[in-house]
């Protein structure tokens, strides 16, 4: 239980030295970083609606809501502060996902997966045509600033980014962690394995689907938000399906055991991605595939078995002899 309490309290400090850290890190870096914050957040989302039961290929939608959503208000208002930019993609993101969740909710398996797609791919045909909204070729924003510093300096711009995506990232780890130990989390569970039971028991098995999805939503316009601050364009490739799979690619690559695997698997796949973009331009793909079944292969529920299954077996043991201890003195 005291380690139960302790889990948030260290994983801030974490949070606190992976953003001050960034003062050390290569400039090329950081903008990577970013971006690895930033498809962590919204894998992060496809985790906790993972653990319904659920996967949805159309992350995509609500990556370019959040997008679109901050450009059009940027652009019209000169709102430029990157925490406002931030918070205005996220609700972009979870109106959205409340509206949507209720219809879907009745699905499961590949329909759910396959519906979250069609719709992603529906909003993406539907901004192509949109002259309003630079068709094809999307349109740019302004630099960010935040709480009323401009800065001029490429370092300290993208330095400024790579904190508010690492703090912004990891205190929805955070939260996460408290949600997957709440009722809702729990319930989350009870729903993936049997959601008839879950009705029996007076939980709304609709309700616990169209939460999680909300927040997904919510994590995934956040992320729009985000990219669209590293880039300053914004274009409808963000609701390509392509854009979506690289999304559920992390979520697979982490498995849905632990918070912080998501952040790891993020990491790896923008560094395997950059370093074979930059060895072998002609056949990138063809690592990241490899690499991806690499981890299938030899770990199939996940990078986070590697700390969350050895951790298992150290408790294991340990019951087994606290019980043990139990039954030999009750004789």
């Amino acid at each position: 239980m005291q380690h139960t309490r302790l889990r948030p309290l260290v994983m801030i400090l974490l949070v606190v030295l992976a953003t001050l850290c960034g003062r050390l890190l290569p400039t090329w870096t950081l903008s990577l970083a970013t971006i690895a914050a930033s498809n962590a957040l919204i894998a992060l989302g496809i985790v906790i609606l993972a653990r319904t039961g659920n996967v949805s290929f159309g992350q995509g939608l609500f990556y370019a809501a959040g997008g679109y959503g901050v450009a059009l208000i940027a652009n019209a208002s000169g709102l430029t502060d990157a925490a406002a930019q931030t918070a205005i993609g996220a609700a972009c993101g979870g109106v959205l996902g409340l509206v949507i969740g209720p219809l879907i909710a009745r699905y499961r398996g590949i329909f759910f997966g396959m519906l979250t797609l069609a719709l992603s791919m529906v909003f993406y045909g539907a901004l192509v045509k949109t002259t309003a909204l630079g068709g094809s070729d999307g349109f740019n924003v302004g630099r960010p600033s935040l709480f009323g510093m401009v800065f001029i300096d490429p370092r300290e711009a993208d330095f400024m980014l790579y904190a508010v995506s690492v703090v912004t990232t990891g205190l929805a780890g955070i939260a996460a962690t408290i949600l997957f130990r709440s009722e809702l989390g729990l319930a989350s569970l009870a729903v993936r394995e049997n959601d008839l039971r879950v009705e029996y028991l007076g939980i709304s098995a609709k309700g616990v689907i169209t939460i999680n999805f909300a927040i997904a939503a919510t994590f995934a316009g956040a992320g729009g938000a985000f990219a669209l601050m590293a880039q300053r364009h914004i274009d409808p490739q963000f609701a390509y399906w392509t854009t979506s799979g690289e999304f559920v690619f992390v979520a697979v690559l982490a498995g849905y055991q632990s918070v912080a695997a998501v952040f790891v698997a993020s990491l790896a796949l923008e560094l395997v991605r950059s370093f074979s973009n930059l060895y072998l331009p002609n056949t990138w793909q063809l690592v990241l595939g490899m690499f991806l079944l690499a981890v299938i292969l030899f770990l199939p529920r996940g990078i986070g078995s590697l700390w969350v299954g050895s951790r298992h077996k150290r408790i294991e043991p340990a019951a087994a002899t606290a019980v043990a201890a139990q039954n030999e003195a009750a004789q």
